[in-house]
């Protein structure tokens, strides 16, 4: 399938969004045959190789994490992978145990519903969209959230195959309650850590910018991409842009 080039601008040789309305379908043809085989077996062995460059780090965080705050180190939560089905998704906690949700369904449901004045009235002003100065985040949870490193459990995720290196952010369940039908052409393709949205702006990208950056992801999947996305990964993790 081709994009309609109405529908992206170039802009520093990356692609931007130029067409908002323009919507165009996910096509997943491109994960099939020995591309798709190959995207598998690089998230294997890549993921296993940085469990063991990075467990001495994660054991370090896990022994702050409950030295610091009641209750346990990982928090686990139902997440959509794949075609809506659901799975355990893993983090480090960054957030006070059994803390009520209340407040993000209620960003969430703005955010999704593109209430940019909502988002900003809940950040202080500012125009970002993801949550600032969430009170049920711990001192600890904040540094792990804006070095991305609460993230890392989720190399677990990859392993079992739930998840990939690269792909879509997989959505909380009761998010797609305030989906469009259009929305969840995002959950064509395996979730990933990382993403197109992670290495576009993140936090500064409204939802619907984000559905058709992922949309955009699926329909232009390679090995290749998903390689120059990574690399891009690590600026955006060492400078914490987007990280709240």
């Amino acid at each position: 399938m081709k994009e309609d080039a109405a529908a992206f601008a170039v802009v520093d040789g990356d692609f931007a969004i130029a067409s908002p309305k323009l919507f165009i379908p996910a096509d997943t043809t491109r994960y099939f045959g020995i591309q798709g085989r190959f995207k598998r077996a690089f998230d294997l062995l890549a993921a296993s190789l940085m469990l063991v460059v990075v467990s001495p780090v994660m054991l370090i965080i896990a022994l702050v994490i409950k030295k610091t705050s009641p209750g346990p180190i990982l928090f686990a939560q139902e997440r959509l992978g794949r075609d809506g089905k659901p799975f355990r998704f893993y983090k480090f906690r960054s957030m006070e145990h059994n803390s009520d949700d209340a407040i993000h369904r209620q960003f969430v449901a703005m955010f999704i519903g593109g209430d940019e004045d909502g988002c900003a009235e809940t950040n202080a002003g500012d125009q970002v969209f993801k949550m600032k100065g969430d009170p049920r985040i711990t001192r600890i949870g904040s540094i792990l959230r804006k070095t991305s490193l609460d993230e890392l459990p989720q190399l677990f995720n990859i392993l079992m195959g739930e998840m990939s290196l690269v792909g879509p952010r997989p959505p909380i369940a009761y998010e797609i309650e305030n989906y469009q039908p259009w929305h969840m052409e995002r959950l064509k393709a395996v979730p990933g850590l990382t993403g197109l949205w992670q290495v576009s702006g993140r936090s500064t990208v409204s939802f619907e910018e984000m559905v058709r950056l992922d949309i955009r992801y699926i329909n232009n999947w390679s090995p290749w991409q998903d390689f120059v996305i990574l690399l891009k990964t690590i600026p955006v993790v060492i400078q914490g842009t987007g990280g709240y």
